[in-house]
């Protein structure tokens, strides 16, 4: 069979009402983004209809509920209004029955009916048939809690939001659009589709996702907090382009059966990826914990379970926990070392590490001697600012380290940034033991630079440090003298290098089985 229409927009009347005249509604600027967008994926011009509702009220006619079954994709564009009325809800509810009733609502793991969700709206609240449908979001939620609609006229992070978000539904559409018209069970239309690149309102060219092949590896891409939607959108996005398949593709159910619907999912991943940030959650029915919580449960479960699958969780730099349970939560992922706390760009590249582990390192300094034979690897860590007084603060320790026998692995701040945080990931998870110099740094840089130790099993370190010292020189602050810690052996030395002051470190290196 073939479809006269390849979308049609259903929505409610007031959500194209504008508070200014003379100005486009949201809904036919979303018609007319949406058309360009399509058109300019496909290569030709889709066939995009919706009632203009000229009348102004949400009336729906027999001509609606005899042009359904001609239409490929049905785009429910979701507001309180839209589901309060009656009519926005018989158009749902006659394309799904006419869906089924002509080549099924789901085509393979993808659904005909598309839920673009401009103003929030209560699960509970929408229609049974499209409940467990991921959505669209053309909104985001304030500190405050309020939800702010993406639209192009309330400034330029708005827009880029919006035109992000565009994109999404749109390659998604024009995917199964695609996927129907080639599909052996003769759902066609009349559409073809050139390899173009996308465009967005930056005018950066983005590549062209790719329909994930049977045997692509799958990613279980965990549901996180409002806080961290953006981040986790923009994780899926690449790796829809680099052709993974993500999971959940469809929304969980806050229920009992959560656990049951997750550990399904988790059961045929390659690699769980889970997100962290200020908010607890939402806890579903029936359990204590949070669905972030509870989701990170599953995963270390099924990957102690299960051979080959690896498990990474991130979380931005600088988050204040807003309950104590959250709080609580964060400390216990510290304490495993399984938290990962960086820039989202370089947890990007720790995905594509796991997924595609590199035959050889490009970090750190290498030896042409056997594993079994090459001396131990020190990596010394410094602030920036050390490296401008060179000869008299880091190249003593240098020089007496080399004297004795030991691969010392510099710190380099040369390159761009991701380039420098990329040698620096190589090196923790290279190196035999790790001596930072504590001079012209500030104490949280220390305590970051402690944790980063921590975190190196996630980077990819699979055996203990030898060994794990502070070396504290400079000048006799306060917070100097009074620092301690029981993660690493601390040295103080106010007075300029004293070689007697490492022996503590090198002991601990020889008794762990150092080569030196």
């Amino acid at each position: 069979m073939s479809f006269e229409n390849h979308i049609f927009i259903s929505y409610a009347h007031i959500d194209n009402q504008t508070l200014t005249e003379g100005q486009q509604g949201w809904i036919s600027e979303f018609h007319h983004a949406l058309q360009v967008r399509l058109a300019q994926l496909r290569g030709d011009r889709p066939k995009i209809w919706r009632d203009l509702k000229l009348s102004g009220n949400d009336y729906f006619g027999d001509a609606i509920v005899k042009q359904l079954p001609n239409v490929a994709l049905l785009v429910s564009v979701f507001s309180p209004r839209y589901v309060k009325s009656e009519w926005c809800i018989r158009e749902l509810k006659e394309f799904y029955k006419a869906a089924e009733e002509r080549g099924g609502v789901r085509v393979g793991d993808k659904c005909r009916i598309f839920k673009v969700i401009k103003t929030p709206v209560a699960l509970e609240e929408q229609p049974k048939e499209i409940q467990d449908i991921l959505g669209y979001e053309f909104f985001q939620t304030d500190p405050a809690g309020r939800p702010r609609e993406f639209d192009p006229k309330y400034g330029a992070k708005a827009e880029i939001s919006y035109w992000t978000k565009l994109n999404d539904l749109a390659y998604d559409a024009y995917q199964l659009l695609e996927t129907i018209e080639q599909s052996p069970a003769s759902l066609t239309g009349n559409g073809t589709a050139n390899d173009i690149s996308l465009v967005i309102a930056n005018n950066t060219p983005q590549p062209l996702i790719s329909a994930p092949s049977p045997d692509a590896p799958v990613i279980y891409l965990a549901e996180t907090t409002y806080d961290l939607r953006d981040a986790r959108d923009n994780i899926r996005r690449e790796l829809q382009q680099r052709g993974y398949r993500i999971v959940p593709d469809e929304a969980l159910p806050y229920s009992p059966e959560f656990s049951e619907v997750v550990l399904a999912h988790l059961s045929q991943c390659r690699l769980s990826i889970h997100l962290v940030g200020r908010r607890y959650g939402i806890v579903p029915e029936g359990s204590e914990a949070s669905v972030v919580e509870l989701q990170h449960q599953l995963a270390v479960t099924t990957a102690d379970q299960q051979s080959g699958m690896d498990v990474l969780v991130w979380m931005p730099d600088e988050v204040d926990a807003e309950e104590a349970r959250q709080e609580s939560f964060i400390a216990a992922l510290q304490d495993r070392a399984e938290l990962l706390q960086m820039p989202l760009e370089d947890f990007k590249t720790i995905i594509q590490d796991t997924l595609n582990p590199p035959t050889s390192s490009t970090g750190s300094p290498s030896t042409d001697v056997s594993e079994d034979n090459r001396p131990t690897q020190i990596y010394l860590i410094c602030d920036q600012r050390d490296v401008q007084n060179y000869e008299t603060t880091l190249q003593p320790i240098e020089d007496w380290l080399w004297e004795h026998d030991f691969e010392v692995i510099p710190s380099v701040f040369d390159g761009d940034e991701t380039e420098v945080r990329r040698y620096h990931h190589d090196s923790l998870v290279e190196c035999d033991a790790v001596l930072i110099y504590w001079n012209a740094g500030s104490e949280a840089w220390l305590r970051t630079k402690l944790r980063e130790i921590q975190q190196a099993p996630g980077l990819g370190r699979n055996h203990p440090l030898q060994g794990k010292a502070i070396y504290i020189s400079g000048e006799t602050v306060p917070a100097k003298k009074r620092f301690r810690t029981r993660e690493a052996t601390t040295i103080k030395q106010f007075d300029g290098f004293v070689p007697e002051d490492l022996a503590p470190f090198i002991e601990n290196i020889q008794s762990a089985g150092g080569r030196s």
